[in-house]
């Protein structure tokens, strides 16, 4: 963008219709700071290519249709559902140390449960499959599964005591 009068004409474009741009990114989005950021990436894509577009009369459709398809694409990213929040949440995670220790009691207490109770409690939580595809992977019916997960289960929380709870939460975070 090199000419003077281009420059010129695209500043004048932007005093004149940006705050209609802006209302129409804070009416899309609901938010002011993204409205803004939207806005802002509008006319940066429509700055690189104003010295191809011929047909300057249509610049407002052009511009709300940049801001709808970039609106979409954020939409689409998975990290524009984040949102900033005023303190950042403690971790509750413990030392490493604790949580090596940890997950190996929990490795040889499974170890210590028959090979049908470890086989539906190692595929129904730690492979996160449901009760009929587990029942399915072990050749049996879905009440064989429950019945198996729940023995299972109860016998992890004699041998593992009052740690298994903490057990159960630090490893279903590390799953998901």
């Amino acid at each position: 963008m090199s000419d003077a009068d281009d420059i010129a004409s695209f500043t004048a474009f932007v005093e004149a219709g940006g705050a209609t741009l802006f209302r129409t990114a804070y009416l899309i989005v609901g938010d002011y700071q993204l409205a803004q950021d939207l806005v802002q990436e509008a006319l940066v894509k429509t700055l690189l290519a104003w010295p191809r577009l011929s047909d300057r009369g249509n610049l407002d459709a052009y511009v709300r249709r940049i801001i709808v398809t970039t609106c979409i694409s954020w939409r689409r990213r998975r990290a524009f559902h984040e949102r900033p929040v005023e303190t950042l949440p403690v971790p509750g995670d413990p030392d490493h140390a604790d949580s090596v220790a940890t997950h190996d009691a929990l490795i040889v207490a499974l170890g210590a449960l028959p090979p049908r109770q470890r086989a539906a409690i190692v595929l129904r939580y730690y492979q996160d499959l449901t009760e009929a595809q587990t029942a399915e992977a072990m050749g049996c019916s879905v009440g064989a599964v429950k019945s198996q997960v729940s023995v299972g289960l109860r016998r992890l929380r004699a041998s593992l005591g009052s740690s298994f709870d903490r057990v159960a939460t630090t490893d279903q975070e590390v799953s998901s």
